[in-house]
């Protein structure tokens, strides 16, 4: 288990891109399971909407990356000569609204992992509902520098 500060050890997302708040499960390569404690502070909710914030699903699927991102960061020694990129997101589904106040409980496993490409399915719950699941391939690049 990982609390935020554990989190930015290993991913060097941070505010207001941090999107990841605790890692409560995880087996080595193969899943993880993260939490967001969505607030009416996130600064996303300032023009999206005024008056019926919701969570953009952009923002669901990018939680979803982040926590894949501390799965597969754990498995090398130097990982911060590295960044992880999105190489490809697929079959993105959002079923149900994400609002202030909610829990989106993230969980990740891996389809596929060889060398510095991984290949992860994400599904996002609140309160038991899936509310938005892709598939999702990432690259690690070294650092420039």
């Amino acid at each position: 288990m990982l609390d935020v500060t554990g989190i930015m050890d290993i991913i060097p997302h941070r505010y207001p891109m941090l999107l990841v708040d605790r890692i409560m499960e995880y087996e080595s390569c193969k899943r993880i399971v993260g939490l967001k404690n969505v607030t009416i502070n996130e600064h996303f909710f300032a023009g999206h909407f005024p008056g019926r914030p919701v969570m953009p699903g952009v923002m669901i699927i990018e939680a979803l990356a982040q926590t894949g991102g501390v799965l597969i960061a754990q498995e090398f020694e130097d990982i911060h000569e590295y960044v992880i990129f999105f190489m490809t997101i697929d079959n993105v589904k959002f079923r149900k609204p994400v609002v202030p106040g909610d829990q989106i409980r993230l969980e990740c496993e891996v389809l596929h992992f060889r060398r510095k490409v991984c290949r992860l399915k994400g599904q996002a719950f609140v309160d038991g509902k899936l509310v938005a699941s892709a598939e999702f391939s990432s690259m690690l690049v070294k650092r420039d520098g």
